[in-house]
């Protein structure tokens, strides 16, 4: 099956937050998908939350692209906002070596969870014509009107569609809402799209004096500009559906007058001992903090394993599990050359999960089922079958960001913290230095070695001790087919 054909052979559903259903996947330009994706605020270590939502359009983005369609890719970086301007002040530097920072922390945290590269990555700082010429649109059709203190905001009566995406009815969000001291706005409903110039903070040009705007105008802005007014797939998780996507609604049509997006989805929010995760409540975890006791591929094993637009409970425990998991699909690729041509069965059952709202869950199963399938064929000495399927291994596990790394590699890269391990040399008690790179390989095989020569010699007692002295030191020898194989536990 070539990639043209997995193109043509089935729709793809696509669960459409406007609507509350599925629909199929129709390009505004047949076989090129265009999609936008908030991205980050550069204001602090990115978080777990962060995480899940790229790594869910990260696979969105790798799957369209095997199924054979072009994709432009888009996620912005907010440069420009209040909480920027507040922690620039809190540490003392500017907000261009701010944000400057975190937007190259952001990059290795991305980076190290194999996250591919957006096409086009817009700052809101770039974009000031844009976003200034799109807030004149919106005054000029009667959507947007400049305050007595200068600032400019949305008039939210003006669109009648205004909830459309969220639900919430203006009438019912009235209820109780008020005007903030030093608005000036007419409505609690509407929002501000142009701020004016405050002492100390960064503003830029505009016909209505200096200023800076406000989020949601940033990405109204950034996404027409790189996509066009009118364009496929917009994305984010589930907490940026209203207000943020919801106004963001209202500008682009209230400015262009055009559709805006097709089709909106949002993934489920992460979650820690059943609550969602926040910094208020201290169950708060970076990218990096994870990273430092989990490999990126169990992170998104883990992630992935959920339907994205399913809640997901962060605990230690799914992550042992995902390593688990990751450890049998290893298992079964060791030691089995791939062939040239991937079961194709494998792979039609990967694509009928996937076609359904990218249903990773799904495509997990369909993983561990090849893989057993494949330990299958090897135990039965069929040897081009074991190659056809892990051909598909390796192929579903690329669309998913997963089984990047040699198996020998994946059970012999060190995964343990620097420290001494109790070892037992010629028959004697020693202590071992573990460094960062724990025990080397050579110093196991050695061990291996030394166990070989106790069974030879039916000294059973000796070769459980080394046995047992590895399993101290994060080292797991496996017997099989008159050899001894061995992994980091």
């Amino acid at each position: 099956m070539g990639v043209k054909d997995r193109k043509t052979l089935t729709m793809i559903m696509i669960h459409n937050s406007l609507t509350g259903s599925k629909e199929e996947l129709k390009p505004i330009e047949p076989g090129h998908v265009r999609m936008y994706v908030c991205g980050i605020t550069v204001y602090d270590y990115c978080h777990i939350g962060h995480a899940r939502a790229q790594l869910v359009f990260d696979v969105v983005a790798r799957y369209l692209r095997w199924r054979g369609y072009r994709v432009t890719y888009v996620r912005n970086i907010t440069d420009v906002d209040d909480k920027i301007i507040r922690r620039a002040g809190e540490s003392g530097e500017s907000i261009d070596a701010l944000t400057e920072r975190f937007i190259r922390l952001m990059h290795e945290d991305f980076d190290a969870l194999g996250l591919v590269r957006p096409d086009l990555e817009p700052r809101a700082t770039e974009h000031m014509d844009q976003i200034v010429g799109m807030i004149g649109a919106l005054i000029e059709s009667g959507h947007a009107y400049v305050a007595g203190n200068g600032d400019v905001y949305y008039q939210v009566a003006s669109f009648p569609a205004y909830g459309r995406l969220s639900g919430k009815r203006p009438e019912e969000l009235r209820v109780g809402a008020r005007v903030e001291v030093g608005e000036a706005k007419r409505d609690p409903l509407d929002f501000a799209l142009w701020k004016s110039a405050k002492p100390g903070e960064p503003s830029w040009d505009s016909p209505w004096g200096q200023g800076r705007p406000g989020w949601h105008i940033e990405c109204s802005a950034m996404s027409t500009a790189a996509l066009g007014n009118h364009f496929d797939i917009h994305g984010g998780g589930m907490d940026l559906k209203f207000p943020h996507h919801e106004n963001e609604i209202a500008q682009s049509c209230g400015a262009t007058h055009e559709a805006f997006v097709n089709i909106w989805m949002h993934n489920g929010f992460v979650q820690v001992a059943d609550e969602k995760m926040s910094k208020s409540l201290g169950n708060f975890f970076t990218i990096r903090e994870v990273l430092q006791g989990h490999r990126a591929e169990v992170v998104r094993y883990f992630v992935l394993s959920r339907h994205y637009r399913s809640p997901m409970n962060f605990t230690e425990d799914e992550l042992v599990k995902a390593r688990a998991a990751l450890d049998g699909l290893y298992t079964a690729l060791r030691g089995v050359e791939a062939g040239a041509d991937p079961d194709e069965i494998a792979l039609e059952r990967f694509r009928q999960v996937m076609d359904d709202d990218f249903n990773t869950a799904e495509g997990f199963a369909v993983l561990q089922g090849t893989a057993s399938d494949l330990n299958k064929a090897r135990n039965a000495g069929d040897d081009g079958r074991a190659a056809a399927l892990a051909a598909a291994i390796l192929e579903i596990g690329g669309v998913l960001g997963l089984l990047q790394e040699d198996p020998e590699a994946w059970f012999k890269r060190v995964s343990v913290e620097a420290g001494k391990a109790s070892l037992r040399v010629h028959g004697h008690p020693t202590t071992v230095e573990v460094g960062p790179d724990g025990l080397s390989p050579e110093q196991i095989e050695a061990r291996i070695e030394a166990r070989n020569d106790a069974r030879r010699n039916k000294d059973w007692a000796e070769a459980d001790r080394i046995r047992e002295e590895l399993a101290a030191a994060g080292v797991i020898l496996e017997d099989a087919s008159g050899k001894t194989d061995w992994r980091r536990g």
